[in-house]
């Protein structure tokens, strides 16, 4: 079947042939594509985004990863389902380039997104293309180059860079939660995104497009307390929602705080202004040694606080962006802000 023809004919999936690019203005929501694990985490993030007017979500491409690809891409269904959006997902790779799979059952329950009862997902949203091929369609058919917000492994990107890199100019930046930069010892969790398939993080990093690395530091640091959880589940429904998840994630520990791992990722295009970033070069290493050893090696490319300089002292051209800092305070606040706003819109 001739999956192009077809979404001219499919509201949801139009834009995916060019059916509908306006030029874009000055102010208009960017074009986004989210590549994502749901995952509890991914839900909170992508719940927030879409109360957003400065993000356009072109489409959802799920990949394997917290849950396999068929969870993953269940969740996301159920997820747009109940938040009554109609936005277009493609299937995306079921393993990682060249090693076996990895699941994180233990900390997002065994369907990915358990603690709360969705409504049965609105298969219609699902296209028939592949991931890869869906996301280089999306950013060829664009007015305007795209963001590509990568929430789980790198696989999909790393595919598409290898199979379209006619549309890499046409990449604005990707954006991704992953990658330490400072290996700080009571983070004792390892570098999923990038452990799960660090050979396509290896080409992700290598390939010389702008790249945001939001690293395990920030999620960790930037908690929701338990406070903002009561808040967000006395708010309406989406609040509600996000903590039942919550209740669940990582054991339910809301006591401790909820670390705020993808949506961290996701505030950097909502709320740059809470990050403090530097230029630096990021390689992934420990690829020969168990999965916990996969990290990433970051190297900055200005040796003191003050970015104002990208090229000062090392002389290391860069094409990455790392988050060294974000403030928390506002983080908490903002996200809190953004479910109340999803929930003011009835979930519309």
């Amino acid at each position: 079947m001739n999956d192009c023809h077809q979404s001219l004919r499919h509201p949801v999936t139009a834009e995916l042939c060019g059916a509908s690019s306006a030029p874009g203005r000055v102010g208009e929501a960017w074009p986004l594509i989210i590549d994502t694990d749901p995952g509890i985490d991914d839900a909170a993030a992508i719940a927030a985004l879409l109360s957003s007017d400065a993000v356009d979500i072109r489409l959802i491409a799920t990949v394997s990863g917290n849950v396999d690809i068929g969870h993953t891409t269940d969740n996301a269904l159920k997820l747009l389902t109940f938040l009554n959006h109609r936005i277009p997902v493609a299937r995306g790779a079921a393993t990682p380039l060249s090693r076996p799979v990895v699941y994180a059952p233990e900390i997002h329950g065994d369907s990915g997104m358990d603690g709360f009862v969705f409504p049965e997902p609105d298969t219609s949203l699902l296209i028939g293309e592949d991931a890869v091929s869906a996301e280089a369609r999306v950013i060829t058919a664009a007015d305007r180059p795209v963001d590509i917000l990568a929430l789980g492994p790198l696989t999909n990107i790393a595919l598409l860079i290898q199979r379209h890199p006619e549309v890499l100019p046409r990449i604005r930046r990707i954006v991704l939660m992953g990658g330490t930069f400072a290996h700080r010892p009571e983070i004792t969790v390892p570098d999923f995104n990038i452990a799960v398939d660090p050979e396509a993080a290896a080409v992700v990093f290598g390939a010389g497009i702008p790249v945001v690395m939001i690293g395990v530091e920030i999620g960790w640091d930037a908690r929701l307390n338990p406070s903002d959880v009561a808040t967000l589940r006395a708010g309406g429904t989406v609040g509600a929602m996000i903590a039942a998840l919550f209740g669940v994630y990582d054991d339910g520990r809301v006591d401790r705080g909820v670390q705020m791992y993808d949506p961290t990722a996701a505030w950097y295009l909502l709320h740059p202004e809470l990050f403090t970033v530097r230029p630096a070069t990021v390689r992934v290493v420990g690829v020969d040694g168990p999965f916990s050893a996969i990290t990433t090696e970051v190297t900055f490319a200005d040796n003191s606080d003050d970015s104002d300089n990208p090229e000062a002292d090392s002389g290391l051209q860069t094409h990455v962006t790392v988050a060294t800092d974000i403030d928390v305070d506002g983080f908490r606040r903002t996200f809190v802000d953004h479910i109340r706003r999803a929930d003011a819109r009835g979930r519309a």
